[in-house]
Parts: C-alpha cells; structure tokens; sequence
C-alpha cells in the first residue's frame, strides 16, 4: 500500500500513454522519482519551533541507524503531543450526501456529519440522541433542515441545541432548551474540499478555527490543478498506515506488477523484483512531525494525519509550464486496529483524463494496489502488539536507510506520545479479532458504500446485469412462444444469438462486479 506514497529513487522517464499517466500507479511511480525541493509549494500550518534535528548517517551500519540508540537530540524529551487537540480529516465533501446524515468514527469518537442547509456548512455532532442515547446517524435531515433522531423525533439546529421533542406537552415546561436536551457539537470546518473537525466540544474550542487551522495545502485550491480523491477504511490501525506510506522500499515486492520498479539503469538487478538502497535522510524531527530528504527532494508528516511529498518534471516543450504534482495522504486514526485513508494526487499536467473518466474507473486499480499488502498488514499489526508498540524498536531490526521514515515516525510516536495513541482511556489496547480474509478485503465496507462515485457504478452495473439476463430470458421466451411459421429462420437464430451473448456478458459483469467492487484477492506466491 505504500503504493499510495511517494518519492525516492530517481525515475528516467515517465509512462507516455494517457492510461498510465491517469492510473493510480502512475502516480506512485513517482515514489521512485527525484524530487526537487524547489518544486515544493508552502503550506499553512501553526508550527511551534523546531526541537529536535537529526540527520541519519549515510552509512548503513546497524550500530549507527539502531532505533534504540538516541540518534535524536531533543531538549524537550516532557513534551506530549495532545491527540484531542488537533484537527482531524473525516471525509471529502464529494463522498457526503447532504441529503442524510454519515455516520463516521475518527480517533474512538462515533460522529454524525450532516449538511446543515440553513447555516450552509457541514456539522459533526456526537451520534448519540441524549433522549435514550440512539444513534443519530440513523435519523433524517427534516423539512426544516433540522437534524431528527428517528427513534422519538427529537430535533436539533446546527447548534446541538434541541428545538423539538414531540412527546413535550406544549404549555408545560420548556424541557427542550435544558442543557441535558443538547447535542454535543464539534467545530468543524472545509478546507481543501475535505470536512474537519475538531475532537473537543468545549465552549473554549468554539472558536478555535481563528486560532489553529488544519493543514493547508494551496494546490488543492489551485484551479489549474485536477485532484481526484479517494478513501478507504482498513482493518489495521493508524500507526502501521502511517509506517507503510512512509515506506517506499516494500513497493517493488508487496506491489509486485501493480507498480513499476526502481529503475535499473546503471545497476545489475539482483532479484526478480529489483529492489535497491534508497538514500533517506530525516533533517528535523519534532512534535508537530518530522522532514526527510532524498536526493534533493523532500516529503513532510505533518502530525497527526497528513504526509506529503512533491514532484516537478520538466516541460514536454520550452514554452509550456514546469509540470508539478503533489502525492497526499490524509491518514485518521478510527480505533485500535482501524484507520481510514483520504488521499489524492493533484497535478496540473495530464489533467484532461480525470474530467472525462468518473472517479470509479481510477478506484478499480487503486483498490487492488490497496488490497495487494492489506492482508500482510493486519498480520502484522498483531505480531507488533503481542511485543507491545512501545517494544516496536527492539523488536524490528531495520538497519538500512530506506527505513529512515519508518524510524522517525516510530521515534516521533514514541517520544511524544509514549509509543502509541492515547486514546483517552476508550479502549483497553486488545484489537479486534481477525475474520475471514474474504470478509477482512472486503471492498463494499470498506470502500464502495463510502464513496459516491464506486457506490453509483455499482448500481448502475448491477442494474445492467439484471437487464442482460432480462433480455437474454426475453429472447428465448419469444422464439419458444412464437409459431415456428410465424418466424423465420434468420430471426430465430438471431434471437437465440442475442439470448446466449447477452447471458454470457450478464456472468461475465457478475464476476467483474464481484471482484471489483467485493473481494479481489492477491496471491504472492503465484505471481
């Protein structure tokens, strides 16, 4: 899955056809592309000073890149990163239906977002009804765009004050304006077509939008710029999603013929994959993440969601733009041994593709780079918990650079939050447990139901099917109740024709369906 991610051995060239330059894996090519750091945009962000700056050594002895070994100099070694004051991703705004309300879970936190028409934003609310505690996820958006539980029909304003409860007799006491009667509301905000939020609904957070905002990134408001997104629900948690985008070096294996390999130029290929060291180095690393570098390009983990890496290419012709794209992975932490993946890809070449082809056809082969480590990566996630995360670096041996990222991100997790996520006492660390693979990869949970583009192609192609075995039946209906007089000869076998093909093509959309929008499996054995 580090497929979706970017950056680090350089690439001499990139793939001309317009299919490869519009697949997902075109753009993780660029994992493996130089990157010049003057292609890099700013961003937006509330940083405090640096307080922690390391640089790996370039040699790849053990002794020297050993996790364990205090290669970081802090002189803030008591600072604690604060995981419920932060901005955190829910959703793009395109895979929200105003229509109903979404039921999302980030960091243990169950929450309904709904599109309040009457203020025009998105809210995130608690998804409990303080009546009887019903979920409010499962309600409506009523006729005057109140939010309305569906078990009593309790309402509330974009607030979370309660306006309506029906079972209130009229003249007795205003028990809707009591306190109890309210909802907690998050702030929440769009920014970068995506809906944040923040954990925290205390009267002193109200405002906190004019004090600290989400990571801003200005491509994504750039109008010359195309980027599509996606989204996806895993069955591991936030901490090995993180570890696995920031690790390019599994690409050429666990992607194997998804993805094109480190080049091979100038080097002899020792195996069938052609995997090769990959210089990383980290150049400052503190609480609100950490900066890499390789071979002049540079990649950011802006704690505790984004990671971002740029790309440049130069212009097909003199007089043309500098092409430039960003590689963007929003990372949410749902629960222990659950995580969500926002991500997108935006770019200002090659953009024609994406505004003639649905988000759905990109999707097809996305998922299936997703699903080619997922398996892998749930299992691991239970071998780094029978250890313990805070164990993680005594237990994993990496001593090449190409793990530099996966190093700094556990340093940065392990400093500042003691090896792992608080998730404020919610839960008692166990994971769940591990179901059938078919269920684990399912992609209509994870994904389909989640994104509006997949969840209307699967639809419409289930639609499709129903209506070419309608006709093929219909077919065969009419030649055997039609007079063999009546008909002649050529139509008879025409009809039959059209029954068999269009039969054929319904089992053949059955099999296409399933193993697109429900289970794909991925077999590395027999690759």
């Amino acid at each position: 899955m580090e497929a979706l991610n970017a950056s680090f051995v350089p690439s001499p060239h990139i793939p001309a056809t317009p299919a490869q330059v519009l697949r997902k894996s075109q753009f993780l090519h660029f994992q493996f592309s130089s990157i010049p750091s003057s292609f890099v945009q700013s961003y937006d962000r509330n940083k405090s000073s640096s307080k922690i700056h390391t640089t790996l050594s370039s040699s790849v002895s053990t002794e020297t890149l050993d996790p364990t070994e205090p290669a970081l100099e802090t002189d803030s070694q008591q600072e604690t990163f604060d995981w419920y004051a932060q901005w955190y991703p829910v959703m793009p705004v395109c895979d929200l239906d105003k229509r109903v309300p979404h039921a999302k879970t980030v960091m243990g936190l169950d929450l309904v977002v709904w599109w309040d028409r009457n203020e025009n934003e998105w809210k995130v609310f608690d998804d409990t009804c303080p009546h009887r505690l019903a979920p409010l996820s499962e309600g409506r958006i009523d006729q005057w765009g109140r939010l309305q539980c569906v078990y009593h029909g309790w309402c509330f304003n974009g607030s979370g004050d309660c306006k309506f409860i029906p079972q209130a007799p009229p003249d007795g006491p205003p028990v809707h304006t009591f306190k109890k009667a309210c909802v907690a509301a998050y702030p929440t905000t769009v920014q970068n077509d995506i809906v944040w939020f923040w954990p925290n609904s205390s009267p002193e957070y109200k405002d906190i939008l004019s004090s600290k905002k989400p990571p801003y990134i200005a491509e994504l408001d750039d109008p010359s710029y195309i980027k599509t997104m996606g989204n996806r629900e895993f069955p591991f948690g936030y901490e090995i999603l993180i570890e696995n985008l920031v690790d390019p070096a599994h690409v050429p294996y666990a992607h194997f013929k998804l993805l094109p390999g480190p080049p091979a130029k100038n080097r002899v290929k020792l195996d069938r994959e052609g995997g090769a060291p990959i210089d990383i180095t980290i150049n400052k690393l503190d609480k609100e993440g950490f900066h890499a570098s390789r071979f002049g390009g540079i990649t950011n983990f802006m704690a505790p969601c984004v990671y971002k890496s740029a790309f440049g290419l130069p212009p097909k012709k003199g007089n043309e733009p500098q092409r430039r794209g960003l590689l963007l992975f929003f990372c949410v932490p749902v629960g222990p041994g659950k995580s969500r993946l926002i991500y997108t890809f935006p770019r200002n070449f090659g953009v024609w593709m994406d505004r003639i082809m649905p988000r759905w056809v990109f999707h097809l082969s996305q998922n299936r780079i997703l699903d080619s480590d997922l398996y892998l990566l749930h299992l691991e996630e239970r071998r780094i918990m029978e250890v313990g995360p805070t164990n993680w670096q005594k237990a994993c041996f990496v001593p090449t650079k190409s793990d530099a990222q996966v190093v700094a991100f556990r340093r940065w997790l392990k400093t500042y939050s003691g090896g792992q996520i608080n998730w404020g006492g919610k839960f008692s660390g166990a994971l769940p447990p591990t179901p059938p693979k078919e269920q684990l990869m399912d992609r209509y949970r994870s994904h389909v139901v989640n994104c509006s583009s997949c969840s209307l192609a699967y639809k419409s192609l289930n639609a499709l099917e129903v209506a070419l075995q309608v006709i093929s039946f219909g077919s065969i209906g009419a030649v055997a109740a039609t007079k063999q007089n009546a008909m002649s000869a050529a139509a008879r076998t025409s009809l039959v024709l059209v029954a068999i093909l269009c039969f054929a093509a319904s089992r053949w959309l059955a099999h296409f369906i399933y193993k697109n929008f429900h289970f794909h499996d991925y077999n590395h054995a027999l690759l």
